[in-house]
């Protein structure tokens, strides 16, 4: 199943899930692009776009929103088990 990410802007290493989402959904942004989905993510959550190293920065709309608390893969759910808040 197929289901729409929102990358609001081209800096952004995670996307917004229009719906929700379960383990080995393909997640598929406007670009045309596409994401697998590891785990399940709920409507309205976060999906990591691509690898981001424990300590690295969680970009959305262009900006910093926090870093990563841990290495978390392409396709993982980012909230607050692995994303602390500057």
């Amino acid at each position: 199943m197929a289901v729409l990410g929102i990358r609001v802007h081209p800096r952004d290493n995670v996307a917004v899930v229009a719906a929700d989402v379960q383990a080995d959904d393909v997640v598929r942004l406007d670009d045309g692009s596409e994401v697998r989905a590891v785990e399940a993510i709920p409507r309205g959550s976060k999906l990591a776009l691509g690898p981001i190293a424990c300590g690295e920065a969680v970009i959305r709309y262009g900006e910093e929103i926090g870093r990563a608390t841990e290495d978390i893969a392409a396709g993982e759910y980012v909230h607050t088990h692995n994303l602390a808040r500057d």
